[in-house]
């Protein structure tokens, strides 16, 4: 199948963009990932199941791997999995192969084909943090759906329900991080490989060990990945230190940003990864 490719009216960044084809061509996300299962109940749980049915037409805005669109694809009549990077759409179309209801487009969000105001609903999960324009982005999201159709966003958190020293270890890792991004990506595919092993995974195990004795370990940094394969830490660390742009929301910048795209009946999830929302087209 050909790719079609539509860059007009863009809102990306290239760089960010070549990043993640390279970091989805590594990880690939193949459905053996039992691990997976976990993480599409953290993200998903706000959905409701009345809007997955084979009547029902959707979007996975910023697609990458496709390892959302394995669990939604066989749900749904049609799903459009779209993202700018053709390696990784190439990557996802791999991975969904066994589906024949997947439209692939390799577009940005504000490029896409397809039609306003058409969709019964969409997700966009660890995508709109890294474009340039943000609300620009949500917008064109919110456009696609129909009235009252649901659109499922998640955004990274600025820590705002963190105590003052969680958010200092993060701003000393964050100047780690932007270090790291401007390195040549087999190097930062190293290097993230590195911090997988000597942060993410002692702390996740400490994590793990430590609420088997019934601590609460919701302060701990990296403590969302105790129950995660290193594959998936891996992945995610070069997610968080490869990425050169990265933003960082608050929940009430985020009910705002989504109020003002046009959302109402604004739900955020309760537990980790904060901050997963959904909202409702006006």
């Amino acid at each position: 199948m050909k790719i079609p490719s539509n860059f007009m009216n863009k809102n990306i960044d290239e760089e960010v963009v070549n990043d993640f084809g390279q970091e989805w061509d590594n990880y690939k996300q193949m459905t053996n990932e039992v691990y997976l299962d976990e993480a599409f109940d953290q993200y998903f749980h706000l959905l409701p199941e009345k809007y997955l049915d084979k009547n029902k037409i959707g979007f996975d805005a910023g697609c990458g791997s496709g390892r959302w669109a394995k669990y939604i694809a066989p749900k749904v009549k049609l799903l459009h999995c779209f993202d700018p990077s053709e390696k990784a759409l190439k990557v996802a179309m791999k991975n969904l192969s066994e589906y024949t209801n997947c439209i692939f487009e390799c577009c940005s969000i504000n490029s896409s084909n397809i039609k306003d105001a058409s969709m019964d609903f969409g997700y966009c999960l660890g995508v709109l943090h890294h474009i340039p324009d943000t609300k620009k982005a949500l917008l064109g999201c919110t456009a696609k759906l129909k009235k009252d159709a649901p659109l499922l966003i998640y955004l990274y958190y600025r820590f705002d329900n963190k105590p003052f020293w969680f958010k200092l270890i993060w701003k000393i890792t964050d100047y780690i991080r932007r270090f790291i991004c401007l390195l040549p990506f087999g190097l930062k595919l190293f290097l993230s490989k590195i911090i997988a092993t000597l942060i993410y995974f002692p702390l996740a195990k400490m994590s793990c060990f430590l609420e088997k004795l019934k601590f609460d370990v919701s302060n701990i940094p990296l403590s969302y990945y105790r129950s995660k394969s290193f594959y998936f830490m891996c992945t995610d660390a070069l997610d968080r230190f490869g990425t050169k742009l990265e933003k960082r929301f608050t929940k009430s910048e985020i009910v705002s940003l989504m109020q003002e795209c046009g959302l109402h009946s604004i739900r955020f999830s309760k537990n980790s990864p904060f901050h997963v929302a959904i909202g409702f087209k006006k």
